[in-house]
């Protein structure tokens, strides 16, 4: 059974399954199981984006600018309590139902809405739109790689997560430095990033089917491979809004 205390537990060999025992019912189990992951993850994104919408709403008299602009630890709150979600369903899955699961997964993506709220009043929306789609197809053609491909993307994974964390501790470096040249150079390495985590997560997910078809573990599957496509298009999407968001000032 996967590490379910790691959002991104270790992909075994692409078709590591016993020979013989795929079939029309397995490749049907599959397609049903990954078309799970995409609605979760697919709902995930626009609830949050309902949510961050509605908060921003009304601009600089929006609850959105009431809460960020203003002094007090409220701001702060709503900006980390995100990952207070992930580490519950990272760390706990094991002991949640599925139906617990599926509920901190709706609110971990509404409570994202109202993080990522800011970006309405930071940036216009028709460049929140463009970057939104364009976020889309890429994420959409690298999926599809991921699924298809038949090459091994495990080592190229492991690869890319120790890039990420040193994109966190470069991003907490900036908080210190404030240089808008390096904010930008971490937004690239943060696309291509986040960009190859697709690929690598899709190739995951579906290798995971092999391991919870028939189990009651596949329910928190289905939520825990939405859970990382989400937060790689969510990402991607934010460190591409760098590039392409046209500003309001």
């Amino acid at each position: 059974m996967a590490n379910w205390s790691d959002p991104r537990p270790s992909a075994t060999a692409f078709g590591a399954s016993v020979p013989g025992t795929r079939g029309a019912a397995f490749d049907a189990g599959l397609r049903k199981y990954m078309l799970s992951v995409y609605n979760y993850m697919a709902s995930g994104v626009l609830l949050t984006g309902i949510v961050a919408l509605l908060f921003a709403s009304g601009g600089v008299d929006s609850m959105a600018a009431q809460v960020f602009m203003a002094p007090g630890i409220l701001k702060y709150v709503i900006m980390f309590s995100p990952l207070a979600f992930i580490m519950v369903l990272s760390f706990g899955i094991n002991k949640l139902s599925t139906g617990a699961a599926q509920a901190i997964f709706w609110a971990f993506a509404a409570v994202m809405g109202l993080s990522m709220s800011t970006i309405f009043l930071r940036y216009t929306g028709s460049s929140i739109a463009i970057t939104f789609f364009a976020t889309s197809v890429a994420f959409l053609s690298l999926s599809i790689y991921g699924y298809t491909t038949k090459r091994n993307l495990q080592a190229f994974g492991t690869f890319l997560i120790m890039g990420v964390v040193g994109l966190i501790v470069a991003s907490l470096l900036n908080l210190w430095f404030q240089s808008s040249a390096f904010s930008l150079v971490i937004s690239a390495i943060g696309v291509l990033l986040f960009a190859g985590l697709t690929a690598y997560d899709t190739q995951r997910i579906k290798g995971m089917y092999d391991y919870v078809q028939g189990t009651d573990m596949m329910g928190k599957a289905v939520i825990m491979g939405a859970l990382s496509l989400y937060l790689d298009f969510v990402n991607m999407f934010q460190f591409l809004l760098a590039f392409m968001g046209g500003s309001r000032d």
